[in-house]
């Protein structure tokens, strides 16, 4: 795992790919290593107004499994391209976060396809790469070989769901419980310009998120949300589209699968007991809704991943 970073770097999505990707202590496994090359290594600014020491060049992308680009111009340098589209081309996974999507559009990776782009950046990406589909709406866009994430904030969650996708629900779910980040975020989930926050989860929404996480084998309504937070469900309802990009219902169940997911991992409990713990009530109802979100049933998502 290398991240391709440059002067003026900003930190904050380098320092989120580090905190996924870097050593999380001897209880949960390494599957990862984490480093840093630039294109002129040495001493770099950054936006924070201290510089970061890199020592490696461009060759380091020679051997890396994932390229993040966590930050760039608008006009990448010849040398820059072709090292990125090397590492692709022997099947390097290339992940861009807000300007560093300028780079594998340069190369023609996105021609035709969906990308997040941050929504100050859409109009100068539609403009310079046409054959891109920007779409400023969601948080991140994932292809397989290529994801883009359009804003620093979601830098964290697009890791979180590499991890994920290649080592299952529960790794990623200890992974960010240990740095206490807030409930991964699925890439549908909105951007929202007027809405800055200092994280996954909205400032305005933490203290109700956080109580859903501890009740979730509770049957909780929107009308319960909507009285904790001493709003009414339609206020509620309206809050959790701007912030999350989804209603409150939809967000529990998000989590609950998640849940689901993590416990076939990591025990052998019954379906039935599992369905109780997250509250899906019933193993007819986990199975239902477990099928209709990932299209298996949860007897053949355990044999896959436990």
């Amino acid at each position: 795992m290398v991240a391709l970073v440059a002067r003026n770097q900003e930190l904050y999505p380098v320092t989120s790919a580090s905190a996924v990707f870097g050593y999380h202590g001897p209880d949960i496994p390494q599957h990862y290593s984490f480093s840093l090359c630039a294109e002129h290594p040495g001493s770099l600014p950054t936006t924070l107004g201290v510089p970061i020491q890199v020592d490696s060049g461009l060759e380091a992308l020679d051997d890396a499994d994932t390229v993040v680009i966590a930050g760039w111009t608008l006009t990448p340098s010849p040398a820059v391209l072709h090292a990125v589209s090397q590492a692709h081309a022997r099947g390097a996974r290339i992940v861009a976060v807000c300007a560093g999507i300028f780079i594998p559009a340069a190369l023609g990776l996105l021609d035709g396809r969906r990308a997040s782009v941050h929504w100050e950046l859409s109009g100068e990406l539609a403009a310079r790469h046409p054959r891109v589909i920007p779409d400023d709406t969601v948080i991140y866009v994932d292809h397989g070989d290529v994801a883009t994430a359009g804003a620093s904030a979601a830098t964290l969650d697009l890791c979180l769901h590499q991890v994920l996708q290649e080592y299952g629900a529960a790794h990623a779910m200890r992974i960010g419980r240990q740095l206490a980040a807030g409930p991964h975020r699925e890439g549908c989930q909105r951007q929202y310009p007027s809405l800055p926050t200092t994280g996954p989860m909205p400032d305005s929404l933490a203290p109700l998120l956080e109580w859903l996480l501890s009740r979730l084998p509770d049957q909780i309504t929107v009308e319960d949300m909507a009285a904790y937070s001493g709003v009414s469900p339609r206020t509620l309802t309206r809050q959790f589209a701007d912030q999350l990009g989804v209603p409150p219902a939809r967000w529990l169940l998000e989590r609950r699968l998640a849940a689901t997911r993590a416990l076939l991992e990591e025990t052998d409990l019954p379906v039935e007991t599992i369905a109780t713990r997250v509250g899906l009530s019933s193993a007819v109802n986990l199975r239902r809704r477990f099928h209709t979100a990932l299209r298996t049933t949860p007897a053949a998502y355990r044999r896959s991943f436990r």
